[in-house]
């Protein structure tokens, strides 16, 4: 028995994961020892916060089937709007829940298009990125809004005057989602939502209902991302959240959620953002092109796809 859990766990892909991981933080090390200094492995946990929480919530579109390229022009608006609000002098506690409440609207505006006219989320999230960044850009008048230190707070804090506190919250998104997708009635409607729409409806599961609270959800962690990212760099505009969505989808499949949906999961999920911001990292101590890091994220995911696609062929031709 624990032979067959231990050739189970060898043979998944976070674990390979964690190898890849593993391997590239020695041979950087070796190379530049810096990479091993406190400061930057506290910058590497600092840098894959905000790209982690959008990534919590792709792991749940994801898993369920869908899927929101609308992200990156959200995050631009709502940190775009809670800007604007800062330099009016509204008081934080009023500016945080109002940009949260603006990536939630517009989820759901995502989901409600795709399910009332029965288009794929796929779609609808790209039309909706252009109305979103639209009225960012509309709002701003095409300029950043730069708040100049007046909420720098949760972007520059140390838990113990070392751990980031954005990292910290990132962690603790983590473990609700994990919560959420392993411990929960919803979270099993995730997985049967993803693996098969129609026998999930003809089980009693409102699929239209439950689709919406996947945007929700997701709208509420692209809201927290966007005041996370507001705070770290003290400004924002329409493009402040731009290509973060497909880093996010990447991270997950990556970590092993096929494309698919109906499987995978938040460990996968973490670690691929790790892999991420550690490719990124090693990059930059290892004074390559900062090109490259484009190229090595495309041929990640490129990898992933083909392991998940492979995997699934082989589990097929076993059955």
């Amino acid at each position: 028995m624990k032979n067959g859990k231990l050739h189970k766990i060898l043979h998944t892909q976070w674990f390979t994961l964690l190898v890849v991981i593993i391997v590239i933080s020695v041979v950087t090390g070796m190379v530049n020892p810096r990479f091993f200094r406190l400061a930057n492995i506290i910058n590497i946990f600092e840098q894959i916060s905000t790209l982690g929480v959008v990534a919590s919530g792709a792991a749940i579109m994801i898993i369920s089937g869908n899927f929101d390229i609308s992200v990156g022009s959200i995050i631009g608006l709502s940190a775009s709007v809670m800007a604007m609000m800062i330099k009016a002098g509204v008081p934080i506690w009023v500016v945080v829940p109002c940009g949260i409440l603006i990536a939630i609207v517009c989820d759901a505006f995502v989901g409600f298009t795709s399910i009332v006219f029965h288009a794929p989320s796929f779609i609808t999230s790209l039309a909706s990125s252009s109305i979103f960044k639209g009225i960012a850009l509309a709002l701003t008048s095409a300029t950043l809004q730069t708040i100049f230190g007046k909420f720098s707070f949760l972007g520059s804090a140390r838990v113990f005057g070392v751990v980031p506190l954005m990292f910290i919250l990132g962690i603790i998104v983590y473990l609700v989602v994990y919560f959420i997708l392993k411990l929960t009635r919803f979270g099993r409607r995730v997985y049967a939502i993803g693996s098969n729409p129609q026998a999930a409806y003809l089980s009693g599961i409102n699929v239209k209902g439950s689709k919406m609270l996947f945007f929700i959800i997701n709208g509420t962690l692209v809201g927290i991302a966007a005041t996370m990212l507001l705070s770290r760099i003290g400004a924002a505009g329409a493009s402040t959240g731009a290509g973060i969505e497909m880093q996010a989808i990447g991270a997950v499949v990556i970590g092993g959620t096929p494309i698919s949906g109906g499987k995978g999961g938040i460990l996968g999920t973490f670690l691929g953002v790790l892999l991420m911001g550690l490719i990124s990292n090693s990059l930059n101590m290892l004074q390559a092109s900062p090109y490259l890091q484009e190229l090595a994220t495309g041929a990640l995911i490129i990898l992933a796809v083909a392991v998940s696609a492979l995997s699934n062929r082989n589990g097929k031709a076993s059955m």
